[in-house]
């Protein structure tokens, strides 16, 4: 009980410190983070997306690095880079889940896991997708259960990556389009960014109502 009690503390102190330092020193923004991948030149690319791969270990917020891929490099190859990054990245958590770090997630995430895990296990592709369109659940969690379960990695991994695309495209266009020549287009894609996430969010009830009923099967 001491252990956990301190392991909270431990984690909350971490993320306010990792807060404040943003804002105090490192000044974490899109735009910053846009200028640093620049530096590095041809392989800019490459970097993109190891720093999204390996996002999930290192608490740092996706959209931050979703908006950055639209900044750098434009809406195609930024929502491109962007998909393949968070993708690997989500394989690698399912991954880490089903090989090492098994006991301290399910200790760390409790109930909401074991009813992933039922979920998943039953009708695990169509699951992931749906969980990926609407933020029920939060995004590493579901990779975490994911590998916890009997779901196949192959099975995860392309519903990952359908899942999402929109939010992906979403993100990655609105970023680009911070940098462009006319307003109308920063409107344009405010509006598809709006629609894209707030779309799901209306049918949040009808698709947790449909994933209680798988769980019940």
């Amino acid at each position: 009980m001491k252990k956990t009690f301190f392991f909270i503390i431990f984690f909350v102190f971490l993320v306010v410190s990792l807060i404040v330092l943003n804002q105090t020193v490192l000044d974490v923004t899109p735009q910053s983070v846009r200028r640093w991948i620049l530096t590095m030149g041809a392989v800019a690319p490459f970097v993109y997306v190891l720093l999204y791969s390996i996002r999930p270990f290192v608490l740092f917020p996706a959209s931050v690095l979703s908006l950055t891929g639209g900044l750098a490099f434009g809406p195609v190859w930024g929502f491109v880079l962007t998909l393949i990054g968070a993708t690997t990245g989500a394989l690698l958590a399912f991954i880490t889940a089903r090989k090492i770090g098994a006991r301290r997630i399910e200790s760390r995430w409790g109930r909401k896991l074991s009813k992933l895990q039922n979920m998943l296990e039953k009708n695990g592709f169509l699951v992931i997708i749906l969980l990926r369109l609407i933020p029920i659940f939060h995004f590493d969690l579901i990779c975490y259960a994911a590998g916890m379960s009997k779901v196949k990695g192959i099975q995860f991994f392309f519903g990952t990556l359908i899942g999402i695309v929109p939010g992906t495209f979403a993100y990655t266009f609105l970023g680009a389009s911070t940098t462009a020549d006319t307003s109308t287009i920063l409107y344009i894609a405010i509006i598809l960014f709006i629609i894209i996430t707030v779309l799901p969010v209306l049918y949040k009830k009808q698709i947790k109502r449909y994933l209680s009923v798988e769980d019940q099967k």
